[in-house]
């Protein structure tokens, strides 16, 4: 705005400017509203050329201009507090006019573990949940386990559970093998915002009705039968198969025509053997 020799008018034209506008150099704003503040500046900009056309000067007009910049910025959306302990919190970075940056809170992304104590038996929740804003979209959850009843946040333990994508996981019924810490990190656009880490302490006996199919299992395996049970297959006398029609199968007839053969043959057998016997005799 201010080009060319440095003569007195320009100098204090531009201390002016520097006093209307005293206080709008440290001033933090919400990082998503700088489009919003560039905008306003580039107008307020415009508006000032318009006045110097007209009048001449922009002495008179730089009051009225750091004004309504002022009261815009009033107006601007708040950037959120930071929300301890952990995550990084993208709706809480500010953007710092005086320099050009932007910070973000100063916190882990590691959140604390916690404790979770749950009888055998029962359900176990894991809730993957913070307290800060997450983005609106593109927000999705990955789930691991370290094993072996580990209480830890070393990363290097965890192994990914890929049947769990949601901000919910549960085991039902909680048995002993699942103590350990299960943990659950949550991703925008492939990075991560924070790492939740859940510890399962597994106590307490095994309910009444398990106790009681441990029992019956064990008489079972220390049950010997006296004697050998077998599935013999049905044999029918010559009476049954005389008298029940039903067991004259074509099976059975064929048995029943081959003993008649075998004692047809026999007694003629017999019958010769006699026979012989007698005119041996004579």
């Amino acid at each position: 705005m201010f080009v060319g020799s440095e003569d007195s008018k320009i100098r204090k034209c531009r201390d002016a400017l520097t006093d209307a506008f005293e206080g709008f150099s440290d001033m933090e704003i919400n990082y998503d509203e700088r489009s919003h503040l560039h905008d306003e500046f580039t107008q307020m900009t415009v508006f000032l050329q318009e006045v110097a056309a007209v009048q001449g000067s922009f002495w008179k007009a730089f009051t009225s201009a750091a004004a309504k910049l002022k009261r815009t910025i009033e107006h601007l959306k708040k950037a959120q507090d930071c929300i301890p302990p952990c995550g990084v919190q993208e709706a809480a970075r500010r953007f710092h006019c005086w320099g050009c940056f932007s910070t973000i809170c100063d916190l882990p992304l590691d959140c604390p573990v916690q404790d979770m104590l749950v009888n055998r038996g029962d359900q176990a929740l894991f809730s993957c949940i913070v307290a800060f804003q997450l983005p609106e979209s593109e927000v999705t959850y990955s789930w691991k386990y370290a094993g072996g009843g580990v209480r830890t946040q070393d990363v290097s333990y965890f192994r990914d559970l890929p049947g769990s994508h949601g901000y919910l996981a549960r085991i039902r019924p909680v048995q002993p093998r699942h103590s350990g810490t299960f943990s659950c990190v949550i991703l925008h656009d492939q990075r991560p915002l924070a790492r939740l880490y859940f510890y399962l302490n597994v106590t307490g006996p095994p309910p009444p009705e398990e106790t009681e199919l441990q029992v019956t299992f064990r008489e079972v395996m220390r049950w010997t039968p006296r004697e050998a049970e077998m599935i013999q297959p049905w044999r029918p006398s010559l009476g049954e198969l005389l008298t029940r029609p039903q067991a004259l199968t074509p099976g059975n007839l064929l048995l029943l025509a081959a003993a008649a053969a075998l004692g047809s043959a026999s007694v003629t057998v017999l019958v010769w053997l006699l026979i012989r016997w007698y005119l041996s005799g004579n």
